[in-house]
């Protein structure tokens, strides 16, 4: 049985008319987008994510390795870092030759360029590491390592989600929480170098290094503040 909405009288007509549209029920409605989406730019945001997943594996194998295997990993850990600014570069190049992007112009710059300092930071960390030729290092370095990796295990999850924008409260809100951990870890590290009985030349080597991976984990929350930004403004 067809129903309709009530009718309307058409004023202006030389002979007044009635209509009546026809109602289609909600489950039956179709939504149109104005603009058409390109979604390449979310496959280039978990490939960038990508990269940070596999840094932060080379990061943990050098922390814990030899002064030998450490050369070669951060040789290994050095490809991934220019990998990963390429990626960039190709999202950035994306940007700039698009007419319309799935979101904020300015929030895809910010978003890119804050995923390549993740990178960099865990990279430059791994090169103090060997160019200072440190030996064993504190047991709170590695504990700054295991909250970069959970931290670029959550940023490489939820990049496929900006599709949506659905589900991705839970990932800006942990990363929050491991970043007060990195903090935390960070100021303990300080207490220890400035209370032992190291050689200033020694801790200011090792306050460089771990001074990178607390930037590192800066880096991380700002990607997760960024994408929050993002999604207040989508929804």
């Amino acid at each position: 049985m067809a129903h309709y909405f009530p009718a309307r009288t058409i004023v202006g007509a030389t002979v007044p008319v009635t209509v009546r549209a026809p109602f289609i029920p909600p489950e039956c409605r179709v939504r149109f987008r104005l603009t058409p989406q390109d979604t390449s730019f979310y496959d280039m945001f978990a490939r960038s994510a990508g990269h940070l997943v596999d840094g932060s594996a080379l990061l943990t194998q050098l922390v814990g390795a030899d002064a030998a295997g450490r050369e070669e990993l951060a040789r290994r850990l050095r490809d991934a870092e220019h990998a990963a600014d390429e990626s960039t570069h190709e999202l950035l190049r994306k940007v700039n030759s698009s007419f319309i992007t799935p979101f904020d112009r300015e929030d895809i710059y910010t978003l890119a360029s804050t995923l390549d300092d993740c990178m960099d930071l865990m990279e430059a960390a791994a090169d103090l590491i060997v160019l200072y030729q440190l030996g064993t290092l504190p047991k709170g370095v590695s504990s700054q390592v295991e909250v970069l990796v959970r931290m670029s295990e959550l940023t490489a999850e939820a990049m496929p989600r900006l599709r949506s924008m659905q589900d991705l409260a839970e990932y800006w809100i942990e990363i929050n929480r491991l970043e007060n951990q990195a903090d935390q870890e960070y100021r303990r590290l300080l207490a220890e170098l400035f209370n032992g009985d190291l050689k200033a030349t020694a801790i200011m080597k090792l306050k460089e290094v771990i001074d990178e991976l607390e930037a590192a984990a800066d880096a991380f929350e700002k990607v997760a503040h960024t994408v929050e930004s993002i999604a207040v403004k989508e929804s």
